[in-house]
């Protein structure tokens, strides 16, 4: 009997994390089922192999459970010579750079546009909730309850009556931006995607791109980012708009102003926060001076390190710190260790140019690892 080669990804339609993982499948040809977290096998067979009772998680043809969308992706990258990591300095530093901003950084619009607008939002999220489980009596008392949580975790992530103003005209300004820059290309660096449109997807599709409120407003405000995450959910390039596209990221290393524009905005929300997150995770490790190999991962919105505090444009935001943020830009710092004096200096050149250079020395008192599906404390 011929085994199957096909891949099973457990997780929920409204995910943020799942779409990342989704859209690397789709995008690299990986055949797979996608099956719900609710799904019984999940919590009998995946839940004892991946750890935590987060997703995404993917079972593998031979048994092998990877939870953690990052991971999942690693896990192919690895074994398939990289096809979605550019080679050259400047690209691969802005991948990652996008990798983060996707994962970490835009949380709070994402929670703002799905929590605060009822009266679009509510019937299409009590559909998904609701649905993300099996039927059992007590199923509606458990999806409002999920519901609630995942508000509340909203809220920690600084979404708040009070910064609501704030969170929408930087949102907008970067939609501005990156519309401005899908029209010159398809995808961030060019004629495929990169490690940087999959992290992007995960805010701008599951919440941004799919939620009435949020969706309504890039359809008319930035229908060129509304074609890019269909086209992230897309196997082939889905270009048509593109008369004389190309296949691969831009040559000579090439980051485009338009993308330069980008990353200005994204700047003066993603760098007060990481350092304001860095500062309330130090503290941390310094009062309790975990055992290496101990867990560096809470659940959502858990205040396991604190609050970070910080300054946006004058306003004051308080968001939960997360040790995951520093999973990536740890990644990125690493990346550009690797790089010779002159790449180095370009890449510096490039960061100061968008206002991101402080990213490059931002770093937590201990180093992360990864064991046993779970981020450690090396």
């Amino acid at each position: 009997m011929k085994r199957s080669n096909t891949h099973t990804l457990y997780g929920i339609t409204h995910s943020l994390y799942a779409g990342r993982a989704r859209s690397y499948l789709i995008k690299s040809g990986t055949p797979f089922r996608e099956l719900s977290s609710g799904h019984e096998s999940f919590k009998a067979e995946v839940l004892p192999e991946s750890k935590l009772a987060t997703i995404p998680v993917l079972v593998t043809p031979e048994g092998e459970v990877i939870r953690d969308g990052g991971a999942i992706i690693e896990h192919f990258e690895k074994g398939n010579l990289r096809p979605f990591q550019p080679s050259s300095p400047k690209q691969q530093i802005m991948s990652t750079l996008f990798d983060l901003i996707g994962t970490s950084g835009l949380l709070r619009p994402a929670m703002h546009y799905r929590w605060n607008f009822p009266e679009e939002n509510n019937e299409f999220l009590q559909y998904h909730f609701l649905h993300s489980q099996p039927e059992h009596p007590e199923r509606e008392a458990k999806s409002q309850y999920m519901m609630s949580k995942m508000q509340h975790a909203g809220r920690l992530f600084g979404v708040v009556e009070e910064t609501a103003e704030l969170v929408e005209t930087l949102y907008l300004e970067f939609l501005d931006a990156l519309n401005q820059h899908l029209s010159e290309y398809p995808y961030l660096l060019g004629w495929k995607p990169s490690i940087g449109d999959f992290g992007l997807i995960a805010p701008l599709y599951a919440h941004l791109g799919r939620d009435p409120a949020p969706l309504r407003i890039m359809q008319q405000r930035a229908v060129r980012v509304a074609r890019w995450v269909e086209r992230m959910n897309r196997a082939d390039q889905d270009a048509l708009e593109f008369f004389n596209p190309g296949d691969n990221y831009l040559e000579d290393d090439m980051i485009p102003e338009t993308l330069v524009a980008v990353l200005r905005v994204l700047a003066e929300d993603l760098v007060p926060e990481t350092h304001a997150a860095a500062l309330t995770i130090n503290q941390w490790l310094a009062e309790n001076q975990p055992e290496p190999g101990t867990s560096a991962q809470g659940l959502l919105a858990n205040r396991m390190f604190g609050m970070a505090q910080f300054s946006l444009r004058g306003q004051a935001i308080s968001a939960v710190a997360q040790s995951y943020r520093f999973v990536v830009l740890q990644k990125l710092q690493q990346q550009y260790a690797q790089l010779d004096a002159a790449q180095q200096q370009d890449v510096t050149n490039l960061l100061q140019r968008c206002g991101l250079e402080t990213l490059l020395t931002i770093s937590l008192d201990r180093q992360l690892g990864w064991s046993e599906n779970q981020d450690i404390w090396l």
